[in-house]
This record gives C-alpha cells, sequence and structure tokens, in this order.
C-alpha cells in the first residue's frame, strides 16, 4: 500500500494549482490523472475553443501563460501551457491512473485506484465536470451529441445541424457550424450576451466580488462568435420539436454536473449532487477537499485564473492540520 500526506485526485488545472501549493508548503502529495497526456479535459475539446480571456489573465499560481498572437488562446495553447507548468514545478503526476473511491480507515482515507491503494490525511478532489455530460436523449431520428463529442464542423458539413443551449459552449460551436452546415440554433430564451468589452477577467472580478455573473448574462463573445452574431448569422430560435425531428444531428450543449463518483463511499452529495462544503472542506469529512467545481467551491474557481486563490486557501486549511 503506498502513501501520501495528501492525494489529489485529478490532473487538470485544478489539480495543478493544488500541487503548486503543496509543493510551496512542503507538504507531501501525489497527484492522480486518469488521462494518458497532461492538460486535464482541454485535449478533448472541440478545434476552435477560444478561453474567455487573453493569455496574461489566463495563469495559473506561479507561472504567468505565454502570450498568444491571436488574443484569445486556443484549447491546445491550453495544453502547451499546463505540460510545461506540470515540468516547470516538478508536479508528481501519476497517469494514467484511474480513482476508484475513497474510503475511510480510522485516522486515514483510503484513496483505491486501478493501480493500488494509496492511504492519505487529505484528498483533494479535482476532477472537474467534463467527465460527467447533462444530455438530453429524446426519442429522435437524429444522431445526437453532446458538446463533449464535438471536435469541428466538417464532420457534419451539409448537414441539417441542431445545436441546443444558450450558453458559451452553445454560442462557439453554432458560430463554428454555421458556415459549413445548415444550422438551427436553439434556446430556451433569447440569448444574453455580455457586452463585447467583458472578459474573463473582468468576469473574474466581478465572481470574486460579488460571486455571481448571472445577472449581466451567458455568454462572451469571443472573436468567431461576435464575427457571426454581427453578420446576422448567430441568430437563435425557440425550441422547436419539428426542427429537430427533422435534423440529421443534435448537439446538446446543455452543460455538466460534478464528477464526484469516486467519493460515493463517503456519502457526502445531497440531493442536488454537490457536497456541502466550508470553502472548498466537506462539511461532513473534512479531510476531503473539493477544488475547481464552480462556485459553490470558491468564485470562478473552475478557471484557470479562478483557481488559484481557493487552491491555495485549500493548502492553507490542510498545511493548519498536518502542522497544529
Amino acid at each position: 500500500m503506498l502513501s501520501s500526506d495528501v492525494v489529489v485526485v485529478g490532473g487538470g488545472q485544478a489539480g495543478l494549482a493544488a500541487a503548486f501549493y503543496l509543493r510551496r508548503a512542503g507538504i507531501d502529495h501525489v497527484v492522480l490523472d486518469a488521462q494518458p497526456v497532461p492538460g486535464g479535459a482541454w485535449p478533448l475539446t472541440w478545434n476552435s475553443l477560444r478561453l474567455f480571456s487573453v493569455a496574461r489573465h489566463s495563469s495559473l499560481p506561479g507561472r504567468p501563460m505565454p502570450s498568444f498572437p491571436d488574443g484569445y488562446p486556443t484549447a491546445q495553447h491550453v495544453v502547451d501551457y499546463l505540460t510545461a507548468y506540470e515540468k516547470r514545478y516538478d508536479i508528481p503526476v501519476q497517469r494514467p491512473v484511474q480513482v476508484q473511491s475513497v474510503t475511510r480507515d480510522g485516522a486515514r482515507l483510503l484513496v483505491h485506484t486501478d493501480s493500488g491503494t494509496w492511504t492519505a490525511r487529505h484528498v483533494i478532489s479535482a476532477t472537474g465536470t467534463w467527465w460527467r455530460p447533462f444530455r438530453l436523449l429524446l426519442d429522435l431520428p437524429a444522431r445526437q451529441l453532446h458538446t463533449v463529442d464535438y471536435r469541428e464542423p466538417l464532420d457534419f458539413a451539409g448537414q441539417k445541424v441542431v445545436v441546443v443551449g444558450g450558453g458559451n459552449s452553445g454560442a462557439q460551436i453554432a458560430a463554428d457550424l454555421v458556415p459549413h452546415t445548415e444550422l438551427t440554433w436553439m434556446t430556451r430564451r433569447p440569448p444574453r450576451y455580455l457586452p463585447d468589452e467583458i472578459d474573463g477577467k473582468a468576469l473574474f472580478d466581478i465572481a470574486t466580488r460579488h460571486g455571481s455573473v448571472s445577472e449581466l448574462g451567458d455568454i462572451v463573445a469571443v472573436p468567431p462568435v461576435r464575427e457571426a452574431r454581427d453578420n446576422g448569422l448567430l441568430v437563435a430560435t425557440p425550441m422547436d420539436a419539428e426542427a429537430l425531428s427533422d435534423a440529421d444531428a443534435v448537439l446538446w450543449c446543455t452543460g455538466f454536473r460534478p464528477a464526484l463518483s469516486h467519493l460515493a463511499p463517503l456519502r457526502l452529495r445531497n440531493t442536488e449532487g454537490h457536497v456541502a462544503v466550508n470553502g472548498t472542506t466537506a462539511v461532513d469529512e473534512p479531510r476531503v477537499h473539493l477544488l475547481g467545481y464552480g462556485g459553490w467551491t470558491g468564485p470562478a474557481s473552475a478557471t484557470l485564473i479562478g483557481v488559484g486563490p481557493t487552491a491555495k486557501a485549500t493548502v492553507a486549511k490542510i498545511a493548519a492540520s498536518i502542522r497544529p
């Protein structure tokens, strides 16, 4: 059986931010990542995805993201940055390691994986949400896909495609598809664009001060979205059963849920699928910490720029517990 003071589950941006502060605090730790390569979920996103912020406002603690020549970085730029970040800080990532469950064993937690069991004084869960897409599968003749399944518009060239969802993913994918397909973009309500001057840095600042940005809008107008919108090509329609039935493909951009199945034996989740937390610490199991899942685990904590402050606070709490 292997042992570490802290086991971090997940090697994406949240896990790396946690490891940065664990290393700085001199706390023994290991990062277990299920993916075969660095970058968390970023290598699996669609090819044209763009960040909401320029590189200087999309950095993890300690190391600025290199600038991107076209303003808003691509997903591949993020992958390259996270790969270099791992190497720069010699982060002890083991991959691919699939964490199956976390259980209690007296004063320690047991982290069961497909390659053995770890014992830990604390566990930081940083698995994110990409691995648990929320799918609305209806009885339709069309091929039905989710955001996680989309890669590039040429896969749908010449087809009737319906994109469902009025958030950033729906807008970006619709803008990507519109030159190549017979596109219908469906949203439950008219799209709410944030002011064009608002980007991820401004959203982080607002979320940090006020806790929510939902009243401002749902869509950041990154350049491809702005161009399609301003040219009249990105027009949303209400939900339409006939158009859904007539489509060749339906892309459900309907969001995600936290990927927390590994914590099921601890019985921490409430009826909404979340874990009650004090900061990032599970109320019913203070040795478990949840990092990077969204506003309920820290303002903007699911973003590159936002995860750093909550990672720092989490490690400070762990350090106080280990070295009272």
